[in-house]
């Protein structure tokens, strides 16, 4: 499959699936899409519920680029958080495209370039901490292998899009993730298809469109509430 990085419209890059007019991240924006997306409506939303948990438990779907690891990395050091997060991958990209993608020049973070390439040096099933109060884990399988149960507080859904493919929007994914979160445990994606969340609330989760990154006027946000 042909692959190319591009150059975003907040000149952070990505990497574009020429085939499928896919990308990893928005070409309006890769770094903003990820701290709007990811980090404003997703980690610092939770924070500010002021559920006191330490530490924050991140499952990311589609560690890629390993972008949305970085950003939170930095906003977790800068917030004084700590955070145990876990990416999950069937494909991950070369070292080539980890090094042309030059992520760590995107943040002012002291020793970010070398922080972000050892996101990716690390290796993969096994944690590792990145920094004090950062513990990274990658784990190489598809979305469907994940049974984790009541685990995580905070899901980052970052799958390619229901476009290209549609597997990975579905209820049968959605109650994986269900089933991944605490109580009271957020998801969020990028995405506002009425499919989508139909099939979030089909499984459960308390749904919110919310406003969206540049480019898209809307996301989602999925709350599993207590049962109690």
């Amino acid at each position: 499959m042909n692959r190319q990085i591009i150059t975003t419209a907040d000149g952070s890059k990505t990497i574009q699936l020429v085939d499928l007019e896919e990308q990893y991240h928005s070409i309006h924006g890769a770094l903003q899409e990820s701290k709007h997306v990811y980090i404003n409506q997703g980690l610092l939303h939770y924070h500010s519920l002021k559920i006191s948990v330490k530490p924050i438990s991140i499952l990311e779907i589609g560690f890629g680029t390993g972008l949305n690891a970085m950003a939170t990395l930095v906003e977790a050091k800068n917030n004084n958080l700590q955070i145990q997060y876990v990416g999950v991958e069937a494909y991950p990209i070369s070292k080539k495209e980890v090094f042309e993608l030059h992520y760590g020049e995107q943040f002012t973070f002291k020793n970010s370039i070398q922080l972000f390439n050892e996101i990716h040096s690390c290796s993969w099933e096994k944690p590792h901490e990145i920094i004090s109060g950062f513990t990274l884990e990658k784990q190489q399988k598809f979305f469907s292998e994940i049974t984790d149960k009541n685990v995580f507080h905070i899901i980052y859904f970052d799958a390619f899009g229901a476009r290209v493919q549609p597997e990975l929007w579905t209820e049968d994914i959605f109650r994986i993730m269900y089933e991944a979160l605490k109580e009271e445990g957020v998801l969020v994606t990028y995405s506002a298809k009425g499919s989508v969340r139909r099939a979030l609330q089909a499984v459960g989760f308390i749904v919110e469109r919310i406003p969206g990154p540049p480019g898209k006027r809307e996301m989602l946000r999925a709350t599993k509430h207590s049962k109690n």
